[in-house]
């Protein structure tokens, strides 16, 4: 796992936790800032996940040759 993985999923699984809030108060901002951040977060742990995958690909192709 990398550092963009992990800030990633911390970040959505916050904005889960605002937008849930949110919707509990009844605050349409709130729930909307938390879909935002959550949906950031989703983003942010997929950059991870791709730059995981180039990594292991070099890994694997390096040490081929």
């Amino acid at each position: 796992m990398n550092t963009n993985q992990v800030k990633g999923k911390a970040q959505e699984i916050a904005g889960e936790i605002q937008e849930h809030a949110g919707r509990l108060v009844g605050s349409d901002t709130q729930e909307a800032k938390g879909h935002a951040r959550e949906m950031a977060g989703k983003v942010q742990k997929k950059a991870g996940d791709v730059q995981e995958a180039i990594e292991d690909a070099n890994d694997k192709t390096s040490s081929k040759y």
